[in-house]
């Protein structure tokens, strides 16, 4: 290795630099604070587990953003943790265990093997909040006017939530009695919604011709809340009745909360992390390709840790959040220069503007600093005989 090659990064993991980390942990503390007013209780789940217990229950994706590494002390496999929606179940089930319905906040970095999206980081600031014990549909709204109102109080409009439901799919799929790696294959060109690949497959392995309409038909289940009403008749046989009401539910109660957000519906939104099971929801921002936030139901994630709970949660990376917000947003406090000195009254003054709360970077003896090159406003002089504050 090279000189050069010593100050690289590797793809995609990214350094935070002043003043954009000095925001972003401005955000962090807005964030959780907004989710501590509405009853969220915050959660530090470790950066690395046992790989056995945190893959447990998991799809195949999550395994391959996971990175492996050995245990020094017991010789084991360890994963370090992508995402911490598993490891919060882990935490509900036996770390916690409360019996009723449970809040929790988190605010924390992960790390990604590989890039889950083109433009993603892989190791993200993941921010999020989740109820456990509530099957009820008013979990879900809360839980997504939450995400909506994150991304309002950090300033952010023109919004479009776009909503699915992943178990419409799945009821359709099992009415196919595919195997295992027909209904794997199936997963991920729905998912890619990969047309001419689609189509090939489901001609090849699906011999009902109805059955092929609808899996061909599938990928354009998108739009206003009128495809509800066209796809009631088409989809009775399925069984899919209690969430076709649940959708139309849903989207009365965002309608009347947040008239100013453009909901969007996409029956055939399937995830990356296929632990899902019911209702999914993003939040996407116009100045920004990616969902800013992603949510959905995940009510089998404790079931491998002996105790299945009802869930339903989002999250997002908060660098993300970052980027797409106004710096002005933190609290400015003034950034005051103070020379170096032994002189007892400017020390005085340096201790009773910091205690106000002001920034005060003071010098040192042999080093010529200059307040502007220290990001300074101000600095401290001696007027009349008293340290006063003064324009750079």
């Amino acid at each position: 290795m090279n000189n050069t090659d010593r100050w690289l990064l590797p793809d995609a993991i990214e350094e935070v630099q002043p003043p954009m980390a000095t925001h972003v942990e401005a955000l962090r503390r807005r964030t959780l604070d907004l989710f501590q007013t509405w009853g969220y209780e915050q959660v530090m789940p470790p950066q690395a587990e046992f790989l056995e217990s945190l893959q447990t229950g998991l799809g195949n994706d999550l395994d391959l953003l996971t990175f492996k590494v050995t245990d020094q002390l017991s010789g084991r496999l360890l994963g370090i943790s992508p995402d911490l929606t598993q490891q919060v179940a882990r935490m509900d089930a036996h770390s916690i265990g409360r019996m009723g319905v449970a809040r929790y906040c988190y605010c924390a970095p992960v790390l990604h093997a590989r890039k889950s999206s083109l433009l993603s980081s892989r190791n993200p600031l993941q921010v999020g909040a989740e109820i456990y014990g509530s099957s009820e549909l008013s979990a879900d709204i809360e839980v997504i006017c939450l995400m909506v109102a994150l991304a309002q109080s950090l300033g952010l409009d023109s919004l479009t939530l776009d909503i699915g439901h992943v178990s419409i799919y799945h009821a359709v799929i099992d009415a196919l009695a595919l195997n295992d790696t027909q209904r794997a294959e199936l997963y991920g060109l729905m998912r890619q919604r990969a047309l001419p690949e689609l189509k090939a497959w489901v001609h090849a392995n699906v011999a009902d011709p109805e059955a092929q309409a609808l899996l061909m038909d599938m990928p354009t289940w998108s739009g206003s809340v009128e495809l509800l009403h066209d796809l009631t008749s088409r989809l009775a046989q399925y069984q899919v009745e209690s969430q076709l009401t649940a959708l139309q539910d849903l989207l009365a109660v965002l309608q009347q909360r947040h008239p100013e957000v453009r909901l969007h519906l996409d029956l055939a939104e399937l995830r990356d992390y296929n632990y899902h099971t019911g209702l999914v929801f993003s939040l996407f921002h116009k100045e920004h390709g990616h969902a800013i936030a992603k949510g959905g139901r995940y009510d089998d994630t404790g079931a491998a840790y002996g105790r299945s709970r009802p869930a339903t949660g989002f999250s997002a990376d908060l660098k993300t959040l970052g980027s797409l917000t106004d710096p002005g947003l933190r609290q400015v406090r003034r950034r005051i220069y103070a020379p170096v000195g032994a002189d007892a009254s400017l020390q005085q003054t340096v201790e009773q503007l910091r205690g106000e709360g002001a920034v005060v970077v003071q010098g040192f003896s042999g080093e010529p600093a200059e307040a502007k090159e220290l990001n300074c406003s101000h600095r401290l002089e001696t007027l009349s005989g008293t340290w006063q504050v003064v324009a750079v």
